[in-house]
């Protein structure tokens, strides 16, 4: 039998500990986990994060996987928090993406809510993004690309379209887009956007985004920007799993 401490080595935002916690039952059911703090709470370094109780080979089994998903999803909660906290005081909500680790879908998409940031769609059933390849599909009509999704699409989805251009704008706004999608506009081409749009429709704004050109994307007045890094970017967190006593 052992005793273990999971550590906080720095500071950061915690996710996943639920998660960390049924890796070890999953082990040995008669592993006890103790979870001292929450998902979205911020620590500092030498935190004492959990402590978990049982047969000692059990622990050292489940060590590694606990700990690779409690670091991963920590890292992408402390980055949701830094990029929420470059927009703090302004409308400018910032998204996750489905550029997720396969099998972590759903644990990365926690994580970015854990530290403050919004989550976009889960999967292609729970609203309809075209693309620059869908509308490629059609033609590269902005224009049919938008009415054949909205014949297809159950009547209370939302429609989005990916636009690179001003011009693609306007025939998204005349097609009766619900949300568009700036991609890979510089700071210009988004302020011309925004005037277009005047407020019609939300803007979202994707490609080429930092943590330094978040506070002018909000001044711009988009509603939204989405992020991949936040899910397949982040750094994962430095956690340590200490055995501090075995018999």
């Amino acid at each position: 039998m052992g005793s273990a401490e999971l550590i906080a080595k720095e500071r950061l935002v915690l996710a996943g500990l639920d998660t960390f916690a049924r890796v070890f039952v999953r082990v040995d059911p008669d592993v006890k986990v103790e979870l001292l703090a929450r998902d979205g709470q911020e620590v500092q370094p030498k935190a004492l994060v959990a402590r978990v109780h049982g047969r000692m080979r059990a622990l050292l089994t489940a060590e590694r996987t606990a700990l690779n998903i409690v670091q991963r999803t920590s890292g992408m909660a402390t980055m949701a928090q830094q990029v929420m906290a470059a927009v703090h005081g302004t409308k400018l909500r910032i998204l996750d993406t489905r550029k997720t680790a396969p099998g972590m879908r759903s644990l990365s998409k926690q994580a970015v809510k854990a530290g403050g940031a919004f989550n976009h769609r889960f999967g292609l059933f729970d609203g309809v993004l075209i693309k620059d390849n869908h509308i490629a599909a059609v033609g590269g009509s902005v224009r049919e690309a938008l009415r054949r999704a909205r014949t297809n699409a159950p009547q209370l989805v939302k429609i989005e379209i990916e636009v690179t251009n001003l011009d693609q704008l306007a025939e998204a706004l005349e097609e009766g887009a619900d949300v568009v999608m700036l991609d890979n506009m510089d700071d210009e081409q988004i302020r011309r956007a925004v005037e277009l749009t005047a407020g019609r429709i939300p803007l979202e704004v994707s490609g080429g985004i930092t943590l330094e050109r978040l506070p002018r994307l909000a001044k711009l007045g988009v509603d939204f920007v989405s992020m991949g890094a936040l899910t397949h970017s982040a750094r994962a967190m430095d956690l340590s799993l200490e055995i501090v006593q075995a018999r």
